[in-house]
């Protein structure tokens, strides 16, 4: 390491460069989310069905998906402040096209585009907030990148709800607009280059373009979030279309691992990997990714479908976890400098354990407050873990590395993200099958019968003639019975999340140095 990198600082306060890179990152991981509960209105709009509206959420994971890995390559050969103002012109001039889309085909498109503009923002304000902060301040200023990865998706469905209820779909996408504008301007002030990237600019220049990773990955990739997004809803393995991009992404990603191994200018430094902290932290945060979008998800869908929330009251459920995250967050930024990265990781792990189990006691009977100091209690976990990971991400990796890791380890999250709500979908619906099943073997049994001619009974003195009554009774017993399978279902997959947590932990041990905050101590 040069003397001239190890004595850089940058000519600004390094918690305004972390406000103006974090603002469009919040804007991006929002934009996963908020789409969500607006596609029945996108659908209506542009005369099209809602299973077809889903490629608006497709089309931006997938090409999200294909841009992550490639963000670090493209910033070493084109400087890391010029690509992420490209990342955020891009994002904000196609936000605004799809507030103007007139078809769903045009919008799918200006989707795509926008995902390739909005995936490489999260990767390049990690690798700019590591170099901007000291290290015993390092740990701080990714919590604050922390908070707009953790709350964005957090705040998704209730802003998109409120927007579309009180608006119109269309300024999900504009509300873009001005954040992109502002961070922009503040970008082009306050963000620099140092002298390891503009090195590794001029020592890139004329080397050999990976065409054939770059191929690989964006098609492996972008086959694994189709097969992820579109698996659950065209029955998996029973859909050709599955099946097809199945082989297509597995064969792609497979060949992509071997050819980058071996490659000497490789788009993704897989032999990072080699190091244990870096490996071990990838591995997390691809849990964490699935924990955070799977209960993101889980605790508002339970809302509306089992006890029938809007799209708005079920994500202010989510609001004050969130607002939990933004309180703990700082506190776990100090502490990280002061305490060994693991033992912070193994505390939040516990203490997500410890909400899954509370979690699984859930009932169609619960209280808004009840659900809420559920993802309160959950929340406190997941602070504790994001930075962390992301410090000790660092450990024993060179400065001029710092692209890659990011790009890598945001990969990972987002992959996880995409694994957690994919495999949240389909347990929900084979469980709740399963218990269907089950329940349903005893509506023979005495106290099946007495219930329905209770409800008979009362249905008749309503004023119902005899057989409606019946036909009305029966009929409310059976959603009781679906409201009971779907319940316990989710019963099921908290379990499972709480499984994952603990088998998790063990990773840990494999991990060693990232103690003190010893990761930022790294880049200089």
């Amino acid at each position: 390491m040069s003397a001239q990198q190890a004595a850089w600082i940058p000519r600004h306060n390094p918690w305004l460069v972390a406000l103006t890179v974090t603002m469009a990152t919040f804007m991006e991981v929002l934009d996963t989310s908020i789409a969500n509960v607006a596609l029945p209105h996108i659908a209506g709009s542009l005369s099209a069905s809602v299973d077809e509206s889903t490629w608006v959420l497709t089309s931006y994971l997938v090409a999200n998906a294909a841009i992550l890995p490639l963000s670090a390559w493209i910033s070493d050969r084109v400087g890391r402040k010029r690509f992420y103002m490209t990342c955020v012109t891009l994002f904000t001039v196609s936000s605004l096209c799809c507030g103007l889309c007139t078809s769903l085909p045009m919008l799918i498109l200006c989707r795509v585009l926008q995902g390739l503009g909005g995936g490489g923002l999260a990767p390049s304000e990690q690798a700019i907030l590591a170099d901007t902060f000291p290290p015993k301040m390092r740990g701080a200023g990714f919590a604050l990148y922390g908070m707009a990865v953790v709350f964005a998706p957090a705040i998704g469905p209730t802003l998109g709800g409120f927007i579309t209820d009180h608006y119109s779909w269309h300024w999900i996408f504009f509300i873009n607009i001005p954040v992109g504008i502002l961070s922009l301007s503040l970008t082009s002030l306050m963000v620099q280059d140092p002298p390891h990237i503009i090195e590794t600019m001029e020592r890139t220049k004329g080397k050999p373009v990976d065409y054939l990773g770059f191929g690989l990955i964006s098609l492996g990739l972008g086959s694994l979030e189709v097969v992820l997004d579109k698996g659950q809803e065209d029955d998996w393995f029973s859909s050709p279309f599955i099946v097809t991009f199945v082989i297509i992404g597995a064969v792609a990603i497979a060949y992509f691992i071997v050819w980058e191994w071996n490659e000497d200018h490789p788009i993704l430094e897989l032999r990072l990997l080699k190091s244990p902290n870096f490996a071990v932290s990838c591995s997390l945060m691809f849990a964490l990714g699935a924990i955070l979008f799977g209960t993101t998800v889980l605790i508002p869908e339970y809302l509306q479908t089992v006890m029938g929330y809007t799209a708005e009251n079920a994500g202010m459920v989510l609001s004050p976890g969130g607002f939990t995250v933004m309180i703990c967050m700082p506190i776990v930024g100090q502490l990280v400098s002061r305490v060994d990265a693991r033992l912070l990781i193994a505390f939040g792990f516990v203490v997500l354990t410890a909400a899954m189990i509370h979690m699984s006691s859930i009932y169609p009977g619960i209280d808004f407050r009840t659900a809420m100091y559920y993802r309160i209690f959950q929340s406190i976990g997941l602070a504790f873990l994001f930075v962390p990971i992301n410090t000790m991400s660092f450990v024993d990796i060179p400065p001029s590395k710092g692209n890659q890791v990011s790009a890598m380890i945001n990969l990972c999250r987002n992959l996880g993200g995409s694994v957690g709500i994919s495999a949240l979908s389909t347990l929900l619906a084979r469980r709740a099958q399963v218990h269907q099943t089950y329940l349903a073997a005893h509506t023979n049994s005495p106290a099946f019968s007495t219930a329905v001619e209770t409800a008979k009974g009362l249905l008749f003195k309503a004023g119902a003639s005899l057989p409606d009554a019946a036909l009305q009774a029966n009929g409310e017993l059976y959603r009781t019975l679906q409201q009971q399978a779907s319940a316990l279902a989710y019963v099921d997959v908290i379990r499972l999340f709480a499984v994952g947590c603990v088998i998790a932990l063990p990773l840990l041990l494999l991990a060693h140095g990232a103690r003190r905050g010893a990761a930022p101590a790294m880049a200089h």
